[in-house]
């Protein structure tokens, strides 16, 4: 706005907002990049072209890999028309100063990392090479967890979005494997009259077994669900609004509902790194012929005692004549609408981020951040990182100024 025009307005008359919105942003932009991801099998993209133009709207730079969404089914001209910069080496995506991507770094990406970058990815613990863990200590890159991040009412967004989408989705799987054309006994997952209603077993109660009973309710399946934790247990049989089959995982009672199940879903994450064995091989060897079990547990090693893992090239086997499910990162199978959530997810918290100064203010004033983040300015903030490599830990609190 001109001086002239601010000087001949009456009065009492507010100055026009977009002045004020400007000086939102006046600590500038950030320059994202996002790599194609080489992880076997990984579809997703942290960014849909939507949510690239909201952002660079905002005055964000942003630089993308070609063929990044391609396996979600967004091609480079969406990205360009939203306002991203199509690069065809990856050296040039890590020129950028926060690297957004889905699978941890691989060895060579960590070579093309720059010191002082920000990387926003998943950590992936039980995985983790000591070795890029120290290379990137060494160019002092600030590292934040996706998967640890929590927002600010103490959710984490990311791993709830994306057991919503595996929950969904192990019942729509399970649906398929039924069904004549794979190998199944020939049956539509559901219930219709005259026709006994399909027997489902959920074997966890947390967002996984939350959304995988909604959906087989939804298809009118008869679903009873097992969890050691009765506060879980109490909370989706009120959410369903009626008197929903919950037990605890009591050996006797889970074999005896496994001999009649149609389907098992195995969602149970236990405390430990490791998920739990609860379905051993002799509960497996009484179930029904052709019967399908889904361990979306398995990424932790699985909860059923003959699960092994497996693709989305080939994704089952039988054993004992039951059908087996056990591929990861099920979320990966619908990365159109994986790719959204996560959208949903990384766009408002970028933009935050821009508009609080950078990471460091960001991290200062965000307890949530603080949680996701193991690596603030190459130096350890990760406990359970640092008593597993033996590696000096550093309080992120203290670090990012909180005390002085």
């Amino acid at each position: 706005m001109s001086k002239n025009l601010a000087e001949s307005m009456p009065e009492g008359i507010a100055m026009p907002l977009a002045k004020a919105l400007a000086v939102e942003h006046k600590h500038g932009s950030l320059f994202i990049g996002i790599p194609k991801e080489t992880t076997f099998q990984e579809n997703r993209v942290p960014l849909t072209p939507a949510a690239v133009a909201f952002l660079t709207a905002n005055g964000h730079q942003i630089r993308i890999e070609t063929g990044a969404g391609r396996n979600a089914n967004f091609a480079d001209n969406q990205y360009s028309e939203a306002g991203a910069q199509i690069v065809t080496q990856p050296q040039e995506i890590y020129q950028c100063d926060t690297i957004l991507k889905i699978d941890p770094p691989t060895a060579k990406e960590v070579e093309m990392m720059k010191p002082g970058q920000l990387l926003i990815s998943a950590l992936q613990i039980d995985q983790l090479d000591p070795v890029l863990l120290r290379k990137m200590m060494d160019k002092k890159i600030n590292a934040l967890a996706y998967e640890f991040l929590e927002d600010d009412g103490g959710t984490r967004p990311i791993i709830r979005a994306m057991s919503e989408i595996a929950g969904t989705a192990s019942i729509l799987i399970a649906a398929e494997y039924l069904n004549n054309t794979h190998i199944g006994k020939g049956e539509l997952l559901g219930g219709f009259a005259g026709v006994p209603p399909t027997q489902v077993v959920v074997i966890g109660a947390g967002a996984v077994g939350e959304f995988a009973t909604k959906a087989a309710l939804g298809l009118g399946a008869n679903v009873k669900v097992f969890d050691n934790n009765m506060y879980r247990l109490r909370r989706i049989q009120k959410s369903f609004g009626f008197h929903l089959y919950t037990s605890t995982l009591q050996p006797q009672v889970l074999a005896n509902c496994l001999s009649h199940a149609d389907v098992v879903i195995g969602a149970l994450a236990g405390k430990t790194a490791r998920s739990p064995i609860v379905v051993t091989e002799e509960m497996v060897m009484t179930m029904r012929p052709n019967s399908v079990m889904i361990d979306v547990a398995i990424d932790r090693g699985g909860n059923f005692e003959t699960s092994e893992l497996t693709n989305h090239e080939t994704p089952v086997f039988k054993k004992h004549d039951v059908i087996h499910y056990c591929v990861p990162n099920i979320a990966s199978r619908v990365s159109r609408t994986a790719s959204y959530t996560l959208s949903n997810v990384f766009s408002p918290m970028l933009d935050e981020m821009a508009q609080m100064g950078g990471f460091a203010e960001f991290v200062k004033i965000k307890p949530g951040v603080r949680k996701g983040t193991y690596l603030y300015r190459g130096s350890l903030t990760n406990r359970n990182l640092a008593d597993k490599f033996g590696i000096k830990y550093h309080d992120i609190d203290l670090m990012a100024g909180l005390y002085l």
